[in-house]
């Protein structure tokens, strides 16, 4: 939901500051384009050329740098953006905006805008309990300007207490938050199930067969749906990914207990993504022991599992299955042969040779293959961004 989204983020000088590079990242894994103004007092913290590397766009530093174009800088970065977030935020800077001051680039930029300003401080427990710094947070507060608080801990100092800046999770989620009010419900009172993450089938107690799948790209379908409306269930093999508030998440071990949680649920729902990566095989014959090691070769005979979308692409109704083509070559044509055997209304083929994107990685890309051919073809983008794309298409065939 933050792709295509502007996000200015204004860093000051805190010691906090060696955060606000993950945040750009994050933010940037979602599809926004940040640009970042620094205080003269931050760069004795970060360097410039990090925020400049990590956001891929010129750091604005001073009010009276050389000029790079025509515009008035600080009126230019304050139209286009969507969103201001100062992080991390020095009691000076806030009580600089709370008292009208307006003498750097950051201060008159974040006074020029007319984005929704959030303000995420880090500084000395003692700083951020002090009076005067309450009464200026509350006076903003009361302008409507936003805070993200920050948390106890142990601060840089060797202090104890409130003023440690919130992680960048939370920060993005925070941010995430803001602008999820504002997205199309265009999947509301939809019932979808999202599949994500690996199967595994055991051997034995110890050891068992699986495969390299993060579940991220599922994970973030499910998301994405979530925030457009839809009514989610997510049924996740074994990961480590965090929980997504307001999905049913369902967890499971193997292929047939994927066919299992679908197969009841089946006739209530609208739409189905298959994003996991079940086992084809399962073992033969399961050891209740541990199978020891011998002289002899181990020799293992495997089964066939159910062929979950092909089962249910027999026998959908007015459900849309959408499926995955994890590939290492002809990936347009054998996209296209298992789109057709299974009677599925869209797949996305993946090309999982590629080390840059695939499995455990953040980035994607794909074919969104039809009935008619590909639809779209994704260059490398975050998980996240391409989630919300292969939703566009699905709205497409409902």
């Amino acid at each position: 939901m933050l792709r295509g989204k502007k996000i200015v983020l204004g860093v000051t000088g805190g010691i906090a500051a060696y955060k606000s590079p993950d945040i750009i990242s994050r933010l940037k894994k979602k599809g926004a384009d940040v640009k970042v103004i620094m205080t003269k007092s931050a760069e004795e913290f970060v360097t410039p050329l990090t925020f400049q590397t990590i956001s891929q766009n010129f750091v604005a530093r001073s009010m009276f740098s050389d000029l790079i174009s025509w515009d008035v800088e600080h009126v230019e970065i304050a139209k286009e953006a969507d969103l201001f977030l100062i992080a991390p935020a020095t009691a000076n800077i806030i009580g600089k905006i709370a008292n009208g001051i307006a003498d750097d680039l950051l201060t008159t930029t974040i006074m020029a805008t007319k984005a929704k300003i959030v303000f995420a401080p880090a500084m000395n427990t003692n700083m951020y309990n002090n009076i005067i710094f309450k009464e200026n947070m509350r006076k903003l507060e009361e302008l409507n300007y936003d805070f993200i608080l920050p948390v106890s801990g142990r601060l840089a100092c060797g202090d104890i207490g409130e003023g440690k800046l919130e992680s960048p999770e939370k920060i993005v989620e925070y941010i995430e938050s803001y602008f999820i009010s504002n997205i199309e419900k265009d999947f509301i009172d939809k019932k979808v199930i999202v599949t994500a993450g690996p199967t595994i089938e055991r051997l034995d107690p110890v050891r068992y067969l699986t495969n390299n799948s993060s579940g991220k790209m599922g994970y973030e379908i499910a998301r994405a749906l979530k925030n457009r409306g839809a009514k989610v269930v997510l049924i996740s093999g074994p990961v480590n990914l965090d929980l997504i508030s307001g999905v049913e998440i369902v967890d499971i071990e193997t292929t047939e207990d994927i066919f299992n949680e679908i197969d009841k649920r089946f006739e209530d729902i609208d739409i189905i993504i298959k994003a996991a990566a079940p086992l084809d095989y399962k073992f033969k014959n399961y050891s209740e022991e541990k199978i020891k090691k011998s002289e002899d070769d181990l020799v293992l005979e495997f089964t066939r599992n159910i062929d979950i979308l092909k089962y249910f692409g027999e026998r959908k109704n007015n459900q849309k299955l959408i499926g995955f083509a994890a590939e290492t070559e002809n990936l347009e044509d054998n996209a296209i042969k298992k789109l057709k055997e299974k009677n599925l209304d869209l797949i996305i083929a993946n090309d999982v040779k590629r080390k840059d994107i695939g499995f455990k990685s953040d980035y994607n890309s794909a074919k969104i293959i039809g009935k008619s051919g590909v639809i779209e073809e994704i260059n490398k983008v975050s998980k996240s961004v391409l989630a919300d794309k292969i939703l566009d298409n699905i709205l497409n065939i409902i």
